[in-house]
């Protein structure tokens, strides 16, 4: 089978089989007897024979024309597989030797082979690769710039494949730092190297105190993790570190750490410059690394002198030079205040380091980085540094040093929480938060009834400095935690402004503070008014429309003692006082229009129209609001003195001496069109008339107004008359309509009895008559009668039609058949059996007026719901295939003599009914 594959040059599918009976899976290789390890021997031979030939087959039908990306997917179609089965049969030998020097005939092949063997080296599939192999992949991954795949293939191999010097170099210059450092610690168990060559490049510029480029930070970054791998017994940048290497590794590190002097240090070089470097670098994260490894230290005496000795190098480092900032001073002793607070501590700190660095730290001479300097000594006090310190020397000391945090730390400790109010009001950063403190002190249960007692005093103390911090939020603590202190705290608050403020976050429900809290007299309240009128009394009638509790006397008498009109009339027509509240805003409009016509300038002229013309739309709303509920002699006492008042100045002056009278005017027309909504125009006119001054010939200074006020009547009059023709017109139309519809003829949808099922024109009998229905139904009257459709209402008979009846029997109407039947009569049509041609329908008497439907109502409204419910799909379903089984009817046809076989497609409901639209008659 194999060589019949071969013969049609499907070596993929020869490969696959050959594996298949390789690994004794074939059907042709199931049971038979002999030696196994024997035929895999053949069949391997056999496979390598056939990937031989796939190679060479390859670079024959290799496209010797057009683009490279042809060439390329070609080899990309055929290496893998050649080097996949190689690797299967762990013929390193042969995918390096003869397929590899095959396929570096074709320069093509060779890189498409050399970029095959990428995913085997990283899942560690491909260890060993010759060296001459790994010398082209690594200068065939350099010509690609592609450096970060090449580094990621250098750390799986084996070293032992590679040339070092060339590897090295070629990492460095390219700063592939992972690659190096494998290089080192794989080939040559060289540790130290690597640290020495990255020092040389970060140490420079930390001790010149410049900052770092990008890929010196790299660099940085790589050489922490590398110390914390090796003093971890990890390898870098995977793995670990064998067994036998790990203390040797440890030991060389930590001396290498602590030189004190690098290898090729100058003259002048500062002690200990690896440790320097870095510190300098980051300390936080330099500290974390030697954090994590004394975490692995044992009872081993060695260990532990490294670790005293390290100590005892970053405390002289970093306390005896200036060039550290505070926050990487706080981070040393943070470091050293977790390591002495651990259970078996073996660490010695001198005391005196302590508190020379709370000194360092509290230096009340330096306002640099003074928060910086308080949050490194609140994670030191954090971290179990507090021990180190004697507790009152601290807080006088952070006192001092304004660290307020630090002092409520401590008072937090000592369960004085009263004093942390002070700390929170002598913080400038963290002075609102003192509001939350308090009334989560006094809200949250976990605090004594003496610490809250204390807090409630405290606060109450400081109330006057909590109010000039936020009034709004004071107010609002006083209201839940302080209410019935109120009071005394109005009686002490000296300020009249501020008591202001705090009386409005207090009292005006927009502040957002529930008013049920807070039960108060109604002199706080008229003392507010009062304050309100004096520092703010543009908000004055906005207030008193939400103030919940205010008497209205008292508080009209503060708003007429500070001249504020607009309120005290609002107060007046809250009390019921309606022509007081009108007075007030009438002398308020006399005063302006006098200003108005005395003063001469031209420039005051428009913002006193505009005031005059505000007041004026406010008086017309306050008449609007009340005319409803007076009657017309009040009425004229309200509009007829306001139009006095704009009348008043056009007397004074001509109209064309007058630079504003055209717009005193236009307002008179407007109190004129608003009054004459609740005056009759009659009694304005005899009023305007019966002036004196026009009384006596002057009726033309007020044409305009009169000819004003007839436009006005005429327009009315027109709009009403127009809209009764509308009225009239759709009455009429309505009207004629509807007797169109009640004289038109109704014809019978079928020329027989719903009931019987007989032609009307059988029947005989001559008590018998033909009832037509406007549903289109057609029964016989006895027939109707047979079936209780028929009641005598007031001498009249009232028929119903039973078919559209019994269609609605679970219905609500026809379930209340019964008491319909002592309702109004309906309209029916009543046809004589003699009549040959279509039915006449009969108009009956007028329906009497009751609150129930007529039967003939009741039927158009079931005949609506029926055409709308459309017809059923099992009935449909039903008549197809009774239809099928009877063709010689057809499927549309209906025997109208038996209702049991009459087809769902003959009924009404389911035809399609077209029809012009009747003419109605004009």
């Amino acid at each position: 089978r194999v060589d019949h594959l071969l013969k049609q040059e499907r070596l993929t599918d020869a490969l696959a089989l050959a594996w298949s009976f390789y690994e004794g899976k074939g059907k042709a290789v199931v049971g038979l007897s002999g030696d196994t390890s024997k035929r895999k021997v053949v069949i391997a031979d056999r496979m390598v024979e056939i990937l031989l030939h796939y190679a060479d087959r390859t670079l024959k039908k290799c496209p010797d024309q057009g683009k490279i990306q042809v060439m390329e997917q070609h080899f990309q179609d055929v290496v893998p597989v050649i080097v996949d089965y190689c690797l299967l049969l762990q013929r390193m030998d042969l995918l390096f030797n003869q397929i590899y020097d095959k396929m570096s005939e074709n320069s093509v092949a060779k890189g498409i082979f050399l970029e095959c063997l990428e995913p085997y080296i990283l899942s560690d599939k491909l260890m060993g690769i010759t060296a001459q192999v790994m010398k082209d992949l690594l200068l065939h991954f350099q010509d690609k710039n592609r450096l970060e795949n090449l580094e990621a293939c250098i750390v799986h191999m084996d070293i032992t494949s590679l040339d070092i010097q060339q590897v090295v170099l070629l990492c460095w210059e390219n700063h592939l730092y992972d690659a190096m450092i494998y290089v080192y610690n794989s080939g040559m168990n060289d540790f130290i190297s690597p640290m020495e060559k990255l020092f040389k490049v970060i140490a420079p510029p930390l001790s010149a105190g410049k900052s770092l480029t990008d890929e010196q930070v790299v660099m940085g970054n790589k050489l922490l993790v590398y110390i914390s791998c090796c003093l971890a017994g990890r390898a870098y940048p995977l793995g670990d570190i064998p067994e036998d290497l790990v203390p040797l590794v440890k030991n060389q590190v930590f001396e290498f750490l602590i030189r004190l002097h690098s290898t090729e240090g100058s003259v002048d070089e500062e002690v200990y410059p690896y440790v320097r470097t870095l510190l300098h670098f980051d300390t936080r994260e330099f500290l974390n690394v030697l954090a994590l490894t004394f975490e692995d230290f044992k009872n081993d005496k060695q260990a532990v002198e490294y670790q005293q000795r390290i100590v005892d190098i970053l405390l002289k480092v970093m306390v005896e030079n200036s060039d550290f900032t505070p926050s990487q001073v706080g981070c040393l002793f943070t470091f050293l205040a977790r390591q002495l607070a651990k259970p078996n501590n073996t660490l010695f700190v001198n005391r005196t380091l302590f508190d020379q660095v709370l000194e360092f730290l509290c230096s009340p001479d330096d306002d640099s980085r003074h928060s910086e300097r308080q949050q490194v000594l609140l994670e030191l006090l954090q971290a179990g540094g507090i021990v180190q310190f004697e507790e009152s020397r601290l807080i006088q000391m952070a006192e001092k040093a304004e660290f307020y945090q630090i002092c409520e730390f401590m008072y937090e400790r000592q369960l004085r929480y009263d004093k942390i109010i002070g700390c929170y009001l002598r913080d400038p950063v963290r002075k609102e938060e003192v509001f939350n403190y308090i009334h989560n002190i006094l809200s949250m249960p976990g605090y004594s009834a003496e610490e809250k007692q204390l807090v409630w005093q405290k606060a109450l103390e400081h109330i006057e400095e909590l109010l000039l911090l936020s009034p709004c939020k004071a107010a609002d603590l006083v209201a839940i935690h302080f209410s019935e202190q109120i009071e005394n705290i109005i009686t002490n608050l000296q300020d009249q402004f501020l008591l202001f403020q705090f009386l409005r976050s207090l009292l005006d429900p927009r502040e957002g503070i529930n008013q049920d809290l807070i039960r108060l007299p109604p002199c706080i309240t008229e003392q507010f008014i009062e304050l309100l009128c004096q520092y703010s009394p543009d908000q004055v009638l906005e207030t008193l429309k939400v103030l919940e509790y205010c008497r209205l006397e008292e508080t009209i008498q503060i708003t007429q003692k500070h001249q504020l009109h607009e309120a005290s009339s609002y107060l007046l027509e809250k009390k019921g006082d309606i022509h007081a509240a009108f007075l007030v805003m009438l002398e308020r409009l006399q005063s302006k229009l006098l200003m108005l016509t005395q003063d001469d300038e031209s420039s005051a002229e428009l913002p006193l129209l505009e005031n005059i013309e505000d007041t004026l739309m406010k008086t017309i709303a306050l008449c609007q609001r009340n005319s409803h509920n007076l009657d017309q002699q009040q009425r004229e006492a309200l509009w007829f003195p306001l139009l006095e008042a704009m009348m008043s100045p056009q007397k004074l002056s001509g109209s064309s001496q007058c630079q504003y009278s055209e717009s005193l005017k236009s307002l008179t027309m407007q109190v004129l069109n608003n009054m004459a909504a609740f005056i009759a125009l009659p009694s304005i006119l005899q009023r305007i008339l019966q002036d004196p001054v026009y009384g006596k010939g002057k009726l033309g200074e007020i044409q305009g107004l009169v000819l004003g006020m007839l436009d006005t009547f005429n327009y009315e009059q027109t709009l009403l008359e127009t809209t009764t023709n509308l009225l009239n017109h759709d009455l009429h139309w309505s009207l004629c309509n509807l007797r169109a519809s009640v004289t038109r003829g109704l014809t019978p949808k079928q020329d027989y009895c719903c009931i019987c099922l007989q032609q009307y024109k059988r029947r005989q009998e001559t008590a018998d008559e033909i009832i037509v229905f406007s549903c289109g139904h057609l029964y016989h009257s006895l027939c109707l009668l047979s079936k209780e459709c028929g009641t005598v209402t007031k001498g009249l008979m009232r028929w119903m039609c039973y078919k559209c009846n019994s269609s609605n029997k679970g219905g609500k109407l026809s379930e209340n058949f019964s008491e319909l039947k002592k309702g109004s009569g309906a309209s029916l049509a009543q046809v004589s059996n003699e009549l040959a041609g279509p039915a006449v329908a009969l108009v009956a008497e007028a329906a009497s007026w009751e609150s129930l439907l007529d039967p003939q109502q009741i039927q158009a409204f079931d005949q609506l719901c029926r055409l709308n419910r459309g017809t059923s799909r099992l009935a449909l379903l039903t008549e197809l295939s009774r239809g099928h089984g009877s063709e010689k009817h057809g499927l549309l046809s209906v025997s109208h003599g038996d209702p049991a076989t009459s087809s769902v497609f003959q009924n009404e409901n389911f035809q399609l009914h077209l029809a012009p639209p009747p003419l109605a008659e004009d």
